[in-house]
């Protein structure tokens, strides 16, 4: 079970930090990616991270504005969003994946609940 936190209401150009906790198997041979959804619109990749936290994959809309880390020992990844904007409002899910590259095009073997991020302009 994963387990999404952290999202909320934000004026643009604030910050979130996003985390995702997984319980009932360790993850820590898994690439955890994180994905947004807005209504209507399909599913997308925001970041994803290898098992090793190796290799780190960011869509463009978010480079340089969000960070995506892991802790193997806790079971969990994270999401450091800064100079939020409108336009990153969405549902943010968590998910896990066998490999990065499949987290990277909206796979994932677990997923997690979503947690809502509204940026306010």
């Amino acid at each position: 079970q994963l387990q999404a936190s952290g999202g909320g209401l934000v004026q643009a150009g604030g910050s979130l930090r996003l985390s995702c906790v997984a319980s009932g198997r360790t993850f820590s041979h898994y690439a955890w990616g994180w994905f947004r959804q807005v209504p209507g619109k399909e599913r997308q990749s925001v970041a994803a991270i290898s098992y090793n936290g190796a290799g780190i994959y960011y869509a463009d809309s978010v480079k340089g504005r969000f960070t995506i880390s892991r802790d193997n020992a806790k079971n969990a990844v994270y999401l450091q969003m800064n100079s939020l904007k409108p336009e990153d409002t969405a549902v943010y899910y968590c998910g896990a994946a066998t490999s990065t590259v499949k987290a990277m095009n909206v796979g994932a073997d677990y997923w997690g609940q979503g947690t809502l991020v509204t940026v306010s302009s």
